[in-house]
């Protein structure tokens, strides 16, 4: 195992933010802890939070609020690392209810750290810069 750091895929996460199967919940929850114990960055990408945020939500009935909460929890462990985009949508206020919301300022941010416009046809994102709506 590498032991600059290891990343968290989805199934990781919805079993440390559902709780769920209990027994992959625990394994999960201790690995974890002796990661963290041990020093280890442990890496979450954007892609893997937005996959578990909408997974939460739609198969676990967790709320917005909830699992945006628990993600901004998270990320305040001081050997997780996670991107400067994340990072910047978690401390949002009310991104629960932020039109546009989370996944989309997750790639609104990617867009703008790669120096490039983004273009979509969502109508919510015109107040974002760097935005064109088509």
């Amino acid at each position: 195992m590498n032991q600059a750091g290891i990343s968290l895929d989805t199934s990781v996460l919805l079993r440390i933010f559902a709780k769920e199967p209990i027994e992959q919940f625990q394994s999960a929850a201790q690995f974890l802890e002796d990661r963290l114990e041990a020093g280890v960055s442990v890496h979450v990408s954007d892609l893997a939070f937005s996959e578990a945020y909408f997974a939460l939500q739609w198969h676990y009935g967790i709320s917005k609020t909830n699992a945006l909460s628990a993600f901004a929890a998270f990320i305040k462990q001081d050997q997780v690392v996670v991107s400067a985009t994340a990072r910047a949508v978690l401390a949002l206020p009310n991104l629960a209810t932020a039109n546009p919301g989370f996944v989309d300022r997750l790639i609104h941010g990617a867009s703008q750290a790669a120096g490039h416009t983004l273009v979509t046809f969502e109508k919510a994102a015109k107040k974002l810069p760097g935005t064109v709506v088509i």
